[in-house]
């Protein structure tokens, strides 16, 4: 990782990931489909969720949070390996948040990803999310 070229692609990637974050956390649908390849797939596989091509992302995620009294996502830094024009990598992720029916959530996941160089940047060709710790103790806290 000692040229520039590396160094660029591993900033865009990591902005990549935090922008993902960013247009769910602000219900910007349109944006979030947006950093998914044309054939982009986005899987929950625990929730048995699997959206594929940017329309069927941008309405699930619209579907998805409109189940969320509020949400909150933070993304960590993890892994990315680089190979001309496509990438992988991991991204660690921490959620919590309180559902429409009153029900609570918290977890600690990992994102697996597969990214393609594309004429606007790097974009997710595959974004495969894996709950590693769950909690559905009630919340206390409040959206203000």
């Amino acid at each position: 990782m000692t040229d520039l070229r590396s160094l660029a692609d591993r900033l865009e990637i990591e902005a990549l990931r935090g922008e993902f974050t960013d247009a769910g956390m602000m219900r910007d649908y349109d944006r979030f489909a947006s950093l998914f390849t044309d054939d982009g797939v986005w899987k929950i596989p625990g929730a048995g969720v699997e959206f594929r091509g940017r329309a069927e992302i941008r309405a699930g995620i619209e579907r998805l949070q409109g189940g969320w009294d509020y949400f909150v996502q933070t993304v960590h830094p993890g892994w990315i390996g680089i190979e001309g024009d496509t990438a992988a990598g991991r991204a660690n992720v921490a959620e919590f948040g309180r559902l429409r029916d009153g029900g609570s959530h918290a977890n600690h996941a990992v994102y697996h990803d597969r990214y393609r160089r594309t004429p606007d940047g790097w974009r997710f060709a595959q974004r495969d999310y894996e709950v590693r710790y769950l909690d559905t103790t009630p919340l206390t806290g409040s959206a203000p």
